[in-house]
């Protein structure tokens, strides 16, 4: 397999083999990293790291893989550069390009990493956008494959605001890897008949059912019960509205009891706001394995780098 300068910027990109092939790569560096073992695949490598929006994260993973594999990572938030206001995007990846080796963009416009790529001329890796959060995605379907030995075959069940860029990108990564998805949302929180027609392809070929409901009652024999914040960065102004519409859809003890497993896990791609969306004794409970997608954002972050940039047996 061999992805050496694509970019990264949703998982729509990429096929079944090519997202398991970087799962594979992200659990072999994790094996490493756990016996104190770090590489040199990205020596040499300059990184710019673009932040329109914070993270904890996104930015520790990206600056942690990085310099785990030899490369030097340069943060550069919204204050530092004049990304699309002094300076047009395009203008900008041209500049960068010519400095750095691997683009990071974590910010709102989808349309910013996309220009971003079109124009730097080395590979661009998507942190997050309004749209989508693959580097998530991956981190996330890693950590169901150490949990349950498989993620084909799993019924996973995402609830909350059902058309922010965590369910659109869960959506395509589970129907394209053969998960079972449930996207459980209220109808005017449900995503887009566009986005559900593209994955019911996908479910198709991988031989994933794809489910969109508005009924608790579909968290029924779930492997995994996933949520996300009720009011994602940038839409704060609807956070009174969300708390309204989406209180039935809180990840409680009762909402996991419904599932009929003892084996159901909790999920969430941090930070999250306890008492809303989940409550503190789901979130604190044996379940719950959030800790380890967020170590995992880093083992996949560094993969993606290494299958991109990187050198050697790993390109």
């Amino acid at each position: 397999m061999n992805l050496f300068g694509r970019h990264f910027l949703t998982l729509k990109d990429f096929s079944r083999e090519e997202i398991e092939y970087l799962l594979d790569l992200a659990a072999k560096l994790k094996d490493e990293k756990k016996k104190g073992i770090t590489g040199d695949r990205l020596k040499g490598k300059n990184i710019a790291l673009l932040f329109e929006k914070p993270s904890t994260r996104t930015r520790c993973a990206f600056v942690v893989g990085a310099r785990d594999e030899g490369a030097f990572p340069e943060y550069l938030g919204k204050d530092d550069i004049q990304l699309g206001h002094k300076e047009s995007v395009a203008d900008t990846a041209r500049v960068l390009g010519r400095m750095f080796d691997g683009i990071e963009f974590r910010g709102f416009k989808h349309s910013t990493v996309e220009e971003l790529a079109k124009y730097a001329g080395v590979p661009v890796w998507n942190g997050l956008t309004d749209e989508y959060h693959p580097t998530q995605i991956l981190a996330d379907l890693l950590t169901m494959k150490e949990h349950f030995g498989k993620n084909e075959g799993l019924n996973f069940v995402y609830v909350g605001d059902g058309r922010n860029n965590m369910a659109n990108s869960l959506m395509i990564g589970m129907t394209k890897l053969g998960v079972n998805m449930t996207v459980l949302a209220p109808k005017s929180l449900q995503p887009s008949k566009e986005l559900i027609s593209l994955c019911e392809g996908y479910a198709k070929s991988s031989g994933a059912k794809l489910l969109i409901s508005d009924n608790t009652d579909a968290v029924k024999d779930a492997d995994v019960i996933y949520t996300d914040v009720w009011a994602s960065m940038g839409e704060e102004d609807k956070a009174k509205e969300r708390i309204e519409l989406l209180r039935p859809y809180q990840v409680n003890t009762e909402l996991m009891k419904k599932t009929g497993k003892e084996s159901t896990i909790f999920m969430h791609c941090l930070p999250a706001v306890k008492g809303y969306e989940v409550t503190e004794d789901v979130f604190e409970s044996a379940k719950s394995v959030v800790f380890d997608e967020a170590e995992n954002r880093m083992h996949t972050i560094k993969a993606v780098m290494v299958a991109t940039l990187g050198k050697g047996d790993d390109r």
